[in-house]
């Protein structure tokens, strides 16, 4: 979303044509985020204030990803969780029960209203043998003023205090881009990811076999390019420069 449709809370210029387009020819699409904080209908509003109607349905989370995933490998398993809105909604409407102790799992995720004092109580809970899921890795932006630590640098310092890696969930993990792809009843051949950051969106893309559009509008430059294995299908200025149809539909 943000570097692809928007850039803050700026939208970028063409991508409200580029969604009319696809609502126009029926062409199911899902906006897959990595934000585990926000809920659905938070995006939903957010994209009207910007000039786009669209529905909860054109929503997919690394929340709703990590509610999925673990509904299906502990039915009415227990979590403790250091996250907000989209994450607890997500995992409670999966049947996974939110607990203060002996969980199943720790489940990390974006958010500002956990201490020190849970993340300690959540370390001694994976080293008494709770697994350790995060919903992503996104690093921080690394800005002055920035009012979120970043979800990988917590991740880190919860792995030094344990010695236990995280389990990710989000993109580029397979387990988001498959059960997003599944949301949308596609198969691997009919589809495709749009994004800015090679390190997830289209890495992730990549490694489904997916068809995958770089867009330089957010993260990403053509410069950078050459410092990767793998490279897009193609590649885009802006989501308003992708000519349809594309070559592979």
């Amino acid at each position: 979303m943000d570097g692809v449709i928007y850039s803050g809370e700026t939208l970028i210029e063409g991508a409200d044509k580029f969604i009319a387009y696809l609502l126009k020819h029926k062409t199911p699409f899902a906006f897959m985020t990595n934000n585990s904080q926000r809920t659905r209908i938070e995006a939903v509003r957010k994209l009207k204030r910007l000039g786009i109607e669209v529905t909860e349905e054109h929503v997919y989370t690394s929340a709703m990803a990590t509610g999925t995933f673990l509904g299906a490998q502990s039915p009415n398993g227990t979590a403790y969780v250091l996250g907000e809105g989209g994450l607890l909604t997500s995992l409670h409407e999966n049947g996974i029960k939110l607990v203060d102790t002996d969980p199943e799992f720790v489940v990390l995720g974006e958010g500002r209203n956990f201490t020190l004092e849970m993340v300690q109580r959540a370390v001694d809970m994976i080293l008494a043998g709770a697994k350790f899921i995060t919903t992503n890795r996104d690093p921080s932006p690394k800005k002055p003023g920035w009012n979120n630590l970043g979800i990988a640098a917590t991740t880190a310092m919860i792995e030094e205090a344990t010695g236990r890696k995280a389990f990710v969930t989000g993109k580029p993990s397979p387990v988001m881009m498959r059960s997003a792809r599944k949301y949308l009843g596609l198969e691997t051949a009919e589809t495709t990811v749009i994004g800015d950051t090679m390190e997830t969106d289209i890495q992730g893309g990549v490694q489904m076999g997916y068809k995958t559009i770089l867009v330089l509008s957010g993260i990403a430059n053509k410069e950078g390019l050459s410092n990767y294995a793998f490279k897009p299908d193609m590649i885009a200025s802006s989501v308003d420069k992708i000519e349809f149809p594309l070559k592979w539909w």
